[in-house]
C-alpha cells in the first residue's frame, strides 16, 4: 500500500486545513523523513496567508519545496526538523532540519537536509532558517568590530540578529520593540532593551525587523552620522513612507536590504547556500535560545490555531508544531473557520 502523509495547505485568506499527500517510490539519493518538530515563521506566513505576496513577487517568494501557486493555494514552511526512516544507512535514524513545508512525511534530496548536530536539541532546530537569517545579516553589516548596535523589531529575526551581533560584530546591542516583555527576553541573551520612546541615538549600526513605518523610522533616528541601517522586514504589498527630507541626506546614513535569497557579498565567493544552512545549525547550541521557542501546537489542530498566531496582534515568537502525536484522526480533514 502507497504511504501517505498528511499536509499544511493555506486555501485562502485566513484559511487552511490539512490534505492528504500521496508519496511515491523512493528515489536514488533521496530521504524519507518523518517530522517531528516544526516552526512557523510568522512575519512571512502572515503575509502568505493573508494573501498578500504581491504578484510581481510570486516567483522570488517561492520557499525550496513549495507546493502549489500564489495567492492559493499553497502548501507553503521553511522549518522542519524529523527523523530519516528511509535513505543512505549513515543517516538512517539522524535527525535533520529541512526548508520543507508543514507535513507528516516528507520525501527530500539528501543534499538538502542539513544534520542537527547532537548539542542542538530537535525542538530548537526548528530555529535553522531565522538563525540562517540573522547571520546573512550580520555578514552584510561587514567584518566589525562596532560600538553601538541597535535593533528595532523584537521578533525571532530581529532577537537573533541582536544575538549575533554581539556574539560575532562584538557590538552593544539594544533590542528596540513597542512590547516591553521583550525586555525579559533580551536579558536572557544579554542583549539591552528599549520602548521606541527611549531607543538609543549615535548608533554605529542600526537593523530594522518591526515590518512597520514607524519602526523605520526609529531606526533611521537611532543612526550616527554616515551609519548603516539595514532592513530585514519584508512588507508585502504595503507601502513605507519615511521622512527622508530630514537629517538623512545631511548625516550620510546608508539604508540596504538584506534578503536570505542570496549569500551577503562578503561571503558570496566561499559560501554556498547549503553550507551556511549547515553553520546556522550550529549557532543554536546555547540553551538560551530556548526562550524564543513558544508551547508546541500538535500539527493537527494548525488550521484552528493558526488564525489567533498569525494575527496582526499576536506576540508569539516562534510557534512550535509538534508532530510527535498520535495520527489514527489525521484523515479527517480539519478545515479553519
Amino acid at each position: 500500500m502507497a504511504e501517505t502523509a498528511q499536509a499544511l495547505w493555506y486555501t485562502g485568506p485566513g484559511r487552511s486545513e490539512i490534505r492528504e499527500e500521496p508519496l511515491g517510490p523512493l528515489a536514488g539519493g533521496v530521504l524519507r523523513i518523518r517530522a517531528t518538530h516544526g516552526g512557523i515563521s510568522r512575519g512571512t506566513e502572515s503575509l502568505v496567508a493573508a494573501g498578500r505576496v504581491p504578484a510581481s513577487e510570486h516567483q522570488r517568494m517561492r520557499a525550496p519545496f513549495m507546493a502549489g501557486s500564489f495567492p492559493f493555494p499553497v502548501k507553503y514552511g521553511y522549518a522542519t526538523v524529523g527523523a530519516v526512516e528511509r535513505g543512505p544507512s549513515a543517516l538512517l535514524g539522524r535527525n535533520v532540519f529541512a526548508l520543507y513545508p508543514h507535513q507528516t512525511v516528507f520525501d527530500l534530496p539528501a543534499e538538502a537536509a542539513v544534520v542537527v548536530p547532537d548539542a542542538v536539541p530537535p525542538s530548537r532546530a526548528v530555529l535553522a532558517a531565522n538563525m540562517e537569517t540573522a547571520l546573512n545579516a550580520a555578514w552584510d553589516a561587514g567584518p566589525g568590530p562596532f560600538g553601538r548596535a541597535a535593533v528595532v523589531g523584537a521578533g525571532v529575526i530581529g532577537i537573533l540578529t541582536g544575538y549575533l551581533c554581539r556574539k560575532l560584530l562584538s557590538a552593544d546591542v539594544t533590542l528596540v520593540d513597542v512590547n516591553p516583555a521583550r525586555e525579559a527576553t533580551a536579558a536572557a541573551l544579554g542583549l539591552r532593551f528599549a520602548l521606541p520612546g527611549a531607543a538609543p541615538t549615535e548608533c554605529d549600526l542600526v537593523f530594522h525587523a518591526s515590518a512597520s513605518s514607524a519602526g523605520l523610522v526609529t531606526a533611521l533616528a537611532a543612526a550616527a552620522e554616515e551609519a548603516s541601517i539595514i532592513e530585514l522586514s519584508w512588507y508585502g504589498d504595503a507601502l513605507v513612507s519615511l521622512p527622508l527630507g530630514g537629517a538623512f541626506h545631511s548625516r550620510r546614513l546608508k539604508l540596504m536590504a538584506s534578503q536570505v535569497g542570496k549569500v551577503a557579498p562578503s561571503h558570496r565567493r566561499e559560501w554556498t547556500h547549503h553550507r551556511r544552512l549547515q553553520h546556522a545549525v550550529g549557532l543554536l547550541d546555547d540553551d538560551r535560545l530556548d526562550v524564543l521557542l513558544e508551547p508546541a501546537i500538535a500539527f493537527e489542530d494548525l488550521p484552528q490555531r493558526l488564525p489567533s498566531v498569525l494575527a496582526p496582534g499576536s506576540a508569539a515568537l516562534c510557534q512550535c508544531i509538534d508532530y510527535r502525536q498520535p495520527e489514527e484522526g489525521a484523515r479527517v480533514r480539519r478545515g479553519s473557520p
